[in-house]
């Protein structure tokens, strides 16, 4: 098998495992890779596209073809096609980001790289990206692939998490941690 066990745990990790192999036979897994961050950003911009991968009313039939319509639109290859075709057959949309990140985390485990969670309150500029990840190879001392989404609930600053490592500087955690204080004085 490809990767470790603790990222094949679970239906994201298998899929993710079994369309990392395939991408790997064809030398395509960067490849592979940017097609799968277009689904991620297709799904972070379309709150339409995440109710037809969650929504267990929809037909598989009609997901399918769904999902075929925005990928062939999207300009994404064929082993992704296909991969998503599977996935909607087999009724395991709902766990397509989790494959998403699966298939990065075998990929960046197979270049010798770190993959590191980046939630932030705005997206990231490219230099801003270029500097975390410079910042974030100098603390762990190798290559990091950072996968960023944005949560507008954290105000401001960055959740970073690298591997089981978590280190939180979100404005709204630094001002929950002062409304707690504030109980303690009054």
């Amino acid at each position: 098998m490809a990767a470790d066990k603790s990222i094949t745990a679970g239906i994201a990790g298998r899929y993710a495992t079994a369309l990392f192999d395939l991408a790997e036979e064809q030398n395509a897994l960067d490849d592979v890779q940017r097609d799968l961050q277009t689904i991620s950003s297709l799904l972070e911009e379309s709150a339409d596209l995440v109710k037809v991968v969650r929504s267990p009313v929809i037909s598989r039939q009609d997901q399918a073809s769904a999902m075929d319509a925005v990928l062939e639109a999207a300009g994404v290859g064929r082993t992704v096609k296909n991969f998503v075709g599977v996935v909607a057959q087999n009724r395991r949309l709902f766990a397509l980001p989790g494959m998403i990140r699966a298939y990065n985390e075998l990929l960046a485990q197979h270049r010798g790289e770190v993959s590191a969670s980046v939630t932030s309150a705005r997206p990231l500029s490219e230099a801003q990206r270029q500097k975390l990840s410079d910042t974030l190879k100098q603390a762990v001392g190798r290559d990091v692939n950072i996968e960023t989404s944005v949560d507008e609930g954290l105000l401001g600053g960055m959740v970073v998490r690298v591997g089981s490592r978590m280190v939180d500087y979100s404005l709204a955690t630094k001002l929950n941690s002062l409304r707690l204080s504030m109980k303690g004085v009054g």
